[in-house]
């Protein structure tokens, strides 16, 4: 029980480094009507966070079959999943989130844009749910060794929706309250766990590769 719960606890760490939840909610607004009312706003939160928990299951049940499709050794993926983090952290770290990079000018001045379809993309996917936190389960996933540890990988999963959400709901807020500042402050230190997560997947990776040349 207690190997569960520190799974749990370490799983939902490295996906909360990752997803930025402090640094989505400032993001996001920018993306919206600036008249946006506190219903829509919930609403876009609703629908984002649905959108990413179904990209996680798809992930979570048909990511092995990907990879046995395309031939792709789980290795490989845990050391290009690490680079794919490491240059993730490296922005945030910066200063320069590389979720800002996933939408266009004109996706973010075009008011003409239902609310709902934006919440889909690019919010879902691939603001939230992009290539770091699909690398990040296909990795975890690989490191279950039974049912319990997929069920913890899911539970830490759902944590991290529910804090997202509840952040994406008052991100309006936030922004005015965690400032400019605050923002850069809270990415930075995700950048750096996030980096630190980064280089464990490409070490362990590499050394499982390297071990069969040697």
């Amino acid at each position: 029980m207690e190997h569960f719960f520190n799974l749990i606890l370490s799983q939902g760490v490295a996906m909360f480094a990752i997803l930025d939840p402090i640094g989505v909610s400032a993001i996001i607004p920018s993306l919206l009507h600036e008249n946006i009312t506190k219903m829509q706003m919930r609403r876009v939160a609703f629908v984002a966070t649905v959108t990413s928990m179904m990209a996680f299951f798809i992930v979570l049940v048909t990511g092995d079959f990907v990879l046995k499709l395309f031939g792709i050794d789980i290795n490989s993926l845990k050391a290009m999943g690490g680079i794919v983090l490491l240059l993730m952290a490296v922005n945030m770290v910066n200063g320069h989130s590389k979720k800002r990079s996933h939408h266009t000018k004109e996706e973010e001045d075009d008011d003409s844009k239902e609310h709902e379809n934006i919440a889909v993309i690019p919010i879902g996917i691939p603001i939230i749910f992009g290539p770091g936190i699909f690398a990040t389960i296909i990795v975890f996933k690989s490191q279950a060794v039974n049912m319990p540890d997929i069920f913890s990988l899911i539970i830490a999963f759902l944590i991290n929706m529910l804090l997202l959400y509840l952040t994406l709901r008052n991100s309006i807020y936030i922004k005015k309250v965690v400032g400019i500042t605050g923002e850069r402050i809270v990415t930075r230190l995700m950048g750096l766990i996030t980096g630190a997560i980064a280089i464990q997947f490409i070490v362990s990776g590499v050394i499982e590769i390297a071990k069969r040349y040697v």
